[in-house]
């Protein structure tokens, strides 16, 4: 391919340019122009028209797993020979204890993808959430096609001036770069354009197709909870608290974080699920005291990743949140806790469950005849193409057992 005949001399180009202080510069070599027949134009999240190879082989990702999954999904997961976050590359790890003394601990959680596709654990990282790409570990992995996520961790925004010349570089090496808008990216959340993130990918590999199929049914998923509470009275919705149980929060003198008005699980809470958002202030992590959190007195509370994994229990029982006991959803028994999402800067294919846990929290009746342990083995079952045992597994990836082992509203 036309690109593998400047790739020797990337490494070069990127010194100098960060040398001579210009980055954004427009590296001057010609290239031959495609061959129709060998490339296909995909449109991507800014509207460019981006022509990739036909015959595809290699790719570097930058995202936080969205990227990766789908392209699992597409059956094109082996072509990955880099990738762009950290948090797609660990194991994690969370230990409480409770006032009682007892320890609960969870090991090995890890992004659904990752427990599908191992080998991305040691696979070149060029860059990671807070630093800047890599340009000569990019350069020498010798990429066909980038495909990369604005929203995502690794880079924030398409505001973010950083993020541009990010684009620019890698465009002046020779290689298509196929961007990715996430939800973050837009002034009001809407889970269509993750619906649109799916379809460019599935574009890339020439497959609209299944990747079609796999949008439509994520969206089937909130679909059904939007139709069964849209026409719930306003008197009758619950106030519904998406709470982060954070030690760092906690180590800044307040009880944890909350989720705002502007937020996307704002978004999950009162236009798909029909429910009220406790907090009406906006911010995405704003740190609230134990009075606060007590003058709220939410009727549910979701816990979500904040600092690590938050299951019901450590708001039930850890000495740390004795005094906020009093609450009605911890003495009513409707917390809940979202599956682990590390990087979770933008939601992934995973975002029906953040829905359904919220849904069966604050709508238990209305969804008794859904088990969320069974629905999350059908929902793996039905995006990944898993068997029961690899369901199971990614059930426990995400430490969601204990939907199965301790939840009163979740049968």
């Amino acid at each position: 391919m036309r690109k593998r005949l400047i790739v020797a001399g990337a490494i070069l180009v990127i010194a100098l340019l960060f040398s001579a202080g210009c980055v954004g510069s427009t590296v001057t070599e010609e290239h031959a122009p495609p061959d129709a027949g060998e490339f296909r134009t995909v449109v991507d999240s800014r509207g460019v028209e981006v022509q990739v190879p036909t015959d595809i082989e290699r790719i570097v990702t930058v995202s936080d797993g969205l990227i990766e999954s789908v392209m699992t999904v597409l059956g094109e997961q082996e072509k990955i020979v880099g990738v762009g976050s950290s948090c797609i590359q660990r194991n994690f790890n969370y230990t409480f204890q409770t006032s009682g003394g007892e320890t609960y601990e969870y090991k090995d959680g890890m992004n659904p993808v990752t427990y599908l596709n191992p080998r991305l654990m040691d696979l070149p990282l060029i860059g990671k959430s807070g630093a800047a790409i890599n340009y000569e570990t990019l350069a020498g992995l010798d990429p066909d096609v980038v495909i990369l996520r604005a929203g995502s961790c690794t880079l924030r925004s398409m505001k973010d001036e950083g993020v541009q010349k990010t684009i620019r570089t890698i465009e002046d090496l020779g290689i298509p770069v196929v961007v990715l808008k996430a939800h973050p990216c837009y002034d009001e959340p809407d889970l269509s354009t993750v619906s649109d993130e799916i379809r460019i990918v599935g574009e890339v590999f020439g497959k609209e197709e299944r990747a079609g199929k796999l949008a439509d049914y994520l969206e089937s998923q909130t679909r059904l909870v939007f139709e069964r509470t849209k026409e719930i009275p306003d008197d009758e919705k619950p106030d519904v608290l998406v709470f982060g149980a954070s030690p760092r929060s906690r180590k800044d003198g307040g009880a944890g974080n909350v989720k705002g008005t502007d937020t996307i699980e704002s978004y999950f809470i009162e236009e798909i699920v029909h429910a009220k958002n406790a907090y009406r202030e906006p911010g995405n992590s704003a740190i609230v005291s134990a009075e606060q959190l007590l003058a709220l007195d939410p009727d549910v509370i979701v816990l979500g990743t904040s600092s690590g994994y938050h299951p019901p229990e450590e708001l039930y029982s850890a000495p740390y949140y004795q005094n906020v006991a009093e609450l009605s959803a911890v003495k009513n028994w409707r917390v809940s806790s979202f599956p682990w999402e590390p990087c979770n800067c933008a939601k992934r294919l995973e975002y029906p469950v953040d829905v359904m846990v919220i849904a069966k929290a604050a709508y238990p009746d209305r969804f008794a005849d859904i088990d969320l342990g069974e629905w999350l083995l059908d929902f793996y079952k039905n995006v990944y193409g898993a068997d029961d045992e690899t369901a199971r597994a990614l059930r426990s990836a995400q430490w969601m057992d204990w939907c199965v082992e301790t939840c009163p509203t979740c049968g």
